[in-house]
């Protein structure tokens, strides 16, 4: 015997399958995500996954020969920074048009972003939801309920 939420019920189940599909492909676009960066005069270059680990080290010329522990200390840090900035911007590139209107994907991935403020103070939910939370009573939900809640 079906039910007058049978549709909506269908409907939210294949919303939900394609929702997770896209999850999985934005997942595997993340973990795709590198960044490489070559040092001045082609010293060094240096490749970084999304989580800025090193994955690559590479040295084109014999530049690094000439150089002071130091200034190849300095190479080093700086290339492999550069890298993971590279890597940082492709990856809020990638998860930029999943998030929501006015969050922004760098300070997301920096840690810097202010979620809270994206959030509503007051959860959706249906009204009869809303009723039984404050109330502690709830009146006949309506076919009309359903399609109030996913609106």
């Amino acid at each position: 015997m079906s039910t007058p939420f049978d549709e909506q019920i269908e409907e939210l189940r294949a919303t939900y399958q394609t929702q997770l599909a896209q999850i999985g492909e934005l997942q595997r676009r993340m973990r795709e995500v590198s960044g490489t960066a070559t040092a001045k005069a082609q010293a060094m270059k240096v490749t970084v996954g999304p989580q800025g680990e090193v994955t690559a080290v590479e040295f084109p010329t014999g530049a690094y020969r000439r150089m002071t522990p130091k200034e190849l200390a300095d190479l080093v840090t700086s290339t492999i920074q550069d890298a993971r900035a590279k890597a940082n911007a492709a990856l809020a590139e990638v998860m930029a048009p999943h998030l929501p209107t006015g969050m922004d994907a760098d300070r997301l991935l920096r840690g810097t972003a202010d979620v809270g403020e994206l959030l509503s103070q007051e959860p959706a939910m249906p009204d009869a939801v809303r009723e039984y939370v404050e109330q502690g009573r709830i009146t006949p939900v309506t076919e009309d309920d359903f399609k109030n809640a996913r609106s």
